[in-house]
């Protein structure tokens, strides 16, 4: 059957729909056999305990991979890690254009500098309020309030209509930095007519409106003013309202400010260049510590999702060379738990506790406020856009249907449901997912990348399960045993139930399978290798309930 020669409008995320983090959108317009794709944003998630030893999780993209002579550019909305972090890893795949504002520039340079490898990406400047074109699209950023400098929103119109990609967003009437949400103009563009609105559903199950940033500053500036000794500071490194917040109630309450982690200093280089903290006093130096009376000093830190080689980590531990809390000091988690950090970040309160540190996190006063919209936010920007179609994105699968039932009670007229790897037409006709494409992920190991095969993590995390026995056998001129085999386990049990060495029962098991060879068929030293690998498997399982994976030399 011949291919339609019509063109179309398709959307298709290969990361964040269906899970939260790794942001990866794909937009095409055009034929089927012959569409022009951009990339909205490029992000990253992170590994967790069955991902042993892997620094960070990647989209797959092998699709777009496919489509590069179609590829005409990449848009990051902003500088989360979950959008913009997979950037420098998978540019040279990708080999496209790239559009960022300034802030996201800005570290995203920081980064390729830390990075001796890394490439060099060619980016484009943009800022909220500018529109610029990216093969048959042209694509107004619109100025949003989040978490971050410099956030947008992106109408991307091409000639079958406007798409208004929300990115991350919410709507805060007091940002510490930055403009407000830009109403007036997604009020405009509703009127105009927006075909879909593929929207940021992280808070879709929560109701109400989420505080503003000047009342997390607030809150902040009470807690430092009561505090009687020092006040320790977690929070997202990428939070720059934040960072001021705590930097002016410090100012306010009379109190200097030091900041501990690269992340956190390399983000503060880039907003002080930019002219996001303009006006704050300067910070002092881990050198100036010993000087600073306790009741003085604010430190602002990094790890805020108990990474155990962050700065609040290693002062949980005392490991840090000159500076260290003391009881009775408090310590402010002004951030939100990551699901899969819980146990992390708990070992880390607990060890402060235990020290006599004082803990405070949101339930106890209002440091932290997400910078995602909640039901209430949806609604409005629903009433703003009236798009035809509703596509919810940045979500798990109960934060997307929630958010869809909402849009729906919104009167929007479709609600599409997707998960990654869904490729939905939005124009012409009906929204309809008309196919999949690959999708998955690849991981960044060290300085290799690559998939779970390749870099060899199924094997890693069965070893982290059940460890490893290696024989070495060793076969004389008349294929029989010159000498006992030897034996090295790692990561296997030491004895069994009765206190005898499993050691000693993979080794009786790895002779008694050579024995039961006919001398004959010894000669065969794949056989022998299989037998005795099948032997001290089976030894071990029998003593201790677990197979591990068994490598076997034989030699003659």
């Amino acid at each position: 059957m011949a291919k339609s020669r019509e063109a179309e409008l398709v959307f298709v995320p290969l990361g964040g729909v269906g899970e939260i983090g790794m942001n990866f959108a794909l937009y095409g317009y055009g034929p089927v056999d012959n569409r022009e794709w951009i990339i909205i944003d490029v992000g990253v998630t992170f590994p967790d305990p069955t991902l042993p030893g892997v620094d960070l999780v990647l989209p797959d993209t092998r699709f777009i991979e496919s489509e590069l002579h179609n590829l005409r550019g990449i848009v990051i909305t902003h500088a989360h890690e979950d959008h913009y972090g997979a950037l420098l890893d998978l540019w040279p795949r990708l080999k496209a254009p790239v559009w960022m504002t300034p802030f996201s520039a800005g570290l995203l340079e920081a980064k390729r500098q830390a990075e001796s490898a890394a490439a060099k990406v060619p980016v484009t400047i943009y800022r909220a309020g500018e529109t610029f074109t990216v093969g048959p699209f042209t694509i107004e950023a619109l100025a949003v309030t989040h978490s971050i400098p410099e956030p947008v929103s992106l109408a991307i119109t091409s000639p079958l209509g406007t798409v208004i990609h929300t990115g991350d967003w919410k709507i805060d009437p007091a940002p510490a930095i930055g403009p407000k949400t830009n109403e007036a103009r997604f009020r405009e563009l509703g009127e105009q007519g927006v075909l879909a609105l593929v929207c940021d559903s992280t808070n879709a199950l929560r109701e109400g409106e989420s505080p503003s940033e000047k009342e997390v500053g607030e809150g902040l500036r009470g807690v430092i003013e009561k505090a009687p000794g020092r006040v320790a500071v977690t929070t997202f490194s990428s939070n720059v309202g934040r960072i001021r917040s705590i930097a002016e109630a410090a100012r306010d309450a009379g109190r200097q400010v030091l900041v501990l982690g690269r992340s956190l200093k390399r983000v503060i280089d880039v907003s002080t260049e930019l002219g996001y903290l303009d006006g704050l006093p300067e910070f002092i130096s881990e050198d100036d510590y010993g000087y600073i009376p306790r009741e003085n000093l604010v430190i602002i830190c990094t790890g805020s999702q108990g990474e155990p080689r962050a700065a609040l980590a290693k002062l949980a531990r005392d490991e840090m060379k000159t500076v260290a809390l003391s009881p009775g000091d408090t310590v402010v988690f002004s951030s939100r738990t990551i699901p899969g950090n819980e146990k992390a970040i708990l070992e880390i309160k607990n060890l402060l506790v235990d020290q006599g540190m004082k803990i405070i996190e949101d339930g106890d006063a209002l440091v932290h406020v997400s910078g995602h919209p909640r039901r209430s936010e949806l609604r409005r920007m629903y009433e703003w856009v009236k798009p035809r179609i509703a596509v919810p994105v940045h979500g798990e699968a109960a934060h997307l249907v929630a958010h869809g039932s909402l849009a729906a009670g919104c009167g929007v007229p479709e609600v599409a449901q997707i998960r990654d790897g869904d490729m939905l037409k939005l124009a012409p006709g009906a929204a309809e997912i008309i196919d999949q494409v690959p999708f998955g992920r690849i991981y960044k190991d060290g300085k290799l990348t690559g998939d779970d095969e390749v870099m060899g993590i199924r094997d890693r995390r069965k070893l982290s399960f059940v460890g490893h026995v290696a024989v070495n056998v060793v076969l004389d001129d008349r294929f029989e045993l010159s000498g006992d085999p030897d034996i090295v386990a790692i990561g296997v049990a030491r004895v069994d139930q009765s206190g005898e060495e499993l050691e000693d029962l993979m080794l009786d098991a790895a002779i008694g399978a050579v024995d039961s060879i006919p001398r004959a068929r010894r000669k065969d030293l794949d056989l022998v290798q299989e037998a005795v690998r099948r032997a001290v498997r089976a030894a071990a399982n029998e003593a201790w309930g677990k197979k591990p994976i068994v490598t076997v030399f034989v030699t003659r």
